[in-house]
Parts: C-alpha cells; structure tokens; sequence
C-alpha cells in the first residue's frame, strides 16, 4: 500500500480576492505628473503620504476655511454607455469649487475619492486627469486622495466618484447674502449644459424614447451635449468681487433656478426672474419636447442655461457685466430681487 501524501491548500493572495495592489502602484504613478501641474504655494505635502499638508498664508487676518463635498451623480452612467472618462473628473472638482466659490472663498486644495469593482487603470487615469484639469480651472492643488477597489461591490466597468474641496476666505468678506436688498440686480452666467444635475430624468428620457446618443442637435452630437464638464467660475468671479461688491452668489444645482437663488436671500425677499432675459441652449428645449417635461419641472430640475447667479446692487450691475464678459464668461440680466409677497414662492419666473 503506497503513502499518500497530503496535498496543501494553494496560497491565496490579494489578487485572488478581486484587488490589485500593483494596478493601484501604477495608477498612483501614472497621475502624479497631472497632480504637480495643479501645484500652488502653501502645499507642504501632498499625494504620497499618509496625509496632505497645507500651509494658511500669513496674508490672512481672520481666515475662515470653507468646504464643500459632492459627487457627479448618475452622469457617470452616460460616461460608462459612451465609454468616455476624461470630463467627468472636471465635473467633479466643479461641482464643489463652485459651491465654495458662493461664499466668497479661493478653492486652496481638493481630493478624490475613486471607487471600483476592478480597477482599470487606464480608465482612472482618464478621470483623474480630468481631476486634475478642473483643479487647475480652480486654482487649487489636487493635493490627495484614494482609490477603492472594492470586488462585488461595483457592476464591471463602473465606478463611483466624490470630490472634497477646501478654499479660505477672509472672515470679514464672508458673502453670505446678508446685504442683499430689494431692487438689487440677477446677473446670470451662462451654464455649459447641463452641467451635473438631472440626469435621472435625462436617461430615462433618453431610454424611454431610445435616443441615439450619436445624433445631433445644434451642430453636436448628443453624447457630446450630455458630456460636456461642467463651467467652474472660480477665477472670474474672484477677480469680480475684487472691483465690485458682490452681494450674493448662488450655484445653480439641483433644484435649478427656483430653488437655489432663494438659498442666499434673507427672509422676506424673493427673486423676480425673466424667462426672456436670456438664450435658453437648445438641450432644453430639446428635453422639455421629448420628455413632455413641464415648464416649472424644466427650471426646478435643470439649470436652464444659468450656471451661476451673481447678485449686486442696480449701481453696479453693468460694470459687474463687463468684467465678468472680460473674463470670458457670457452674462445676462436675467431679474431683479424684489419683496416676497406673504407665503407667496420665492421664485417667481414671468
């Protein structure tokens, strides 16, 4: 009778389980050169470490650091069925820039978070360089952040993102719309699409009626119209509220128009915004006919063509219009703040 010899269990590694430390090792070093080009003053250290370090200038009296956190939402979902992963990162750093921006603040630094089922390395990389050209739009260092690979927790091929930004204002310049008064001025900039918002209903628009991304409308493709990043105001608008007294800003996200702008009035004040006032992008239009969308849903659940609301006083408004066209941004007077009749809405649009 022969000895048989009992045979060990094979070895499980990491790898095994569905996570590879090595495509991690490589993503890290495939982004840092897009990192160091979004490199500014203050950063102490940054991507590499345990923490990032960051520096308050002594230029500031009474800083206040400000922050913001969101994500890109269900466009990603678009990303994934056209297989493009270079604009989204853009959307990502915008949608928090954008929201510090409102009080006043200069974004300082931003971070990621990047979460997957299988990391594919060339598709980070896509994003984070998309990461690091919006931060670069910003002013503000891509000073960190992580990458989860998480097995069974994704569908293949997808992945999550959220975004982490940090700016500084000085305390006394805080804008909070306390100033804001009756008669003062809403200049709106023009939004580049739909920016991060309502693509919910943008798919199941586009599944309901089983739309070609491929085809076109006003001279672009669809895919391209639902992909475009979103606009980041940072740089113009920090310029402007040098020159001119910004009494109020307002990013306009979900919610859109109606219920964003009432997020920076004081009580008893309401916006006044005319419909005419501005060219609507022919998106809209397009997803109010196929979507039998209806006009209030329209301006609730989309920008509409305004990224950002500026308010000023009526003194100030078209020197605020001029050097906000300067800076390159197209610019609207698209209403004015007036007294809110009892529990009337805070949002009229005529």
């Amino acid at each position: 009778m022969r000895n048989l010899k009992a045979k060990r269990p094979a070895s499980l590694t990491y790898r095994d389980a569905g996570v590879d430390i090595d495509a991690g090792d490589r993503l890290v070093e495939n982004i840092k050169p897009f990192a160091r080009r979004t490199m500014r003053e203050g950063v102490l250290a940054g991507i590499g470490g345990f923490g990032a370090l960051f520096e308050i200038s002594r230029n500031y009296r009474e800083p206040v650091l400000v922050s913001g956190t969101d994500g890109v939402g269900t466009k990603l979902k678009l990303a994934f069925r056209l297989d493009r992963h270079d604009t989204v990162g853009i959307d990502l750093v915008a949608m928090s820039v954008n929201d510090v921006l409102t009080s006043g603040a200069e974004p300082l630094f931003f971070l990621d978070y990047y979460a997957c089922g299988k990391l594919d390395v060339a598709t980070a990389t896509a994003v984070v360089r998309g990461i690091a050209a919006g931060c670069e739009q910003a002013g503000c260092v891509l000073i960190g952040g992580e990458t989860a690979e998480m097995p069974d927790m994704y569908p293949a091929d997808e992945y999550d993102l959220a975004g982490f930004a940090v700016g500084i204002v000085e305390k006394s310049e805080i804008i909070d719309g306390a100033l804001i008064a009756e008669g003062d001025v809403l200049l709106g900039l023009a939004s580049s699409g739909a920016h991060s918002n309502g693509y919910s209903l943008i798919r199941r628009i586009i599944e309901a009626k089983r739309i070609d991304l491929s085809m076109q409308l006003a001279g672009r493709t669809l895919g391209d119209l639902m992909l475009a990043p979103t606009r980041i105001y940072v740089k113009p608008v920090l310029k402007l509220i040098k020159s001119v007294n910004v009494k109020g800003l307002a990013h306009i996200t979900g919610g859109g128009l109606v219920d964003n702008i009432p997020r920076v009035l004081p009580e008893g004040l309401s916006a006044r915004i005319e419909r005419g006032a501005w060219t609507m992008p022919p998106l809209f239009a397009w997803l109010k006919q196929q979507g039998n969308v209806g006009e209030r849903e329209l301006y609730r659940v989309f920008n509409c063509g305004i990224g950002m609301v500026v308010i000023v006083s009526p003194a100030e408004a078209d020197l605020a219009a001029a050097l906000l066209a300067e800076a390159g941004e197209t610019v609207w007077r698209i209403g004015t703040v007036r007294r809110r009749r009892g529990n009337g809405p805070r949002t009229v649009i005529v």
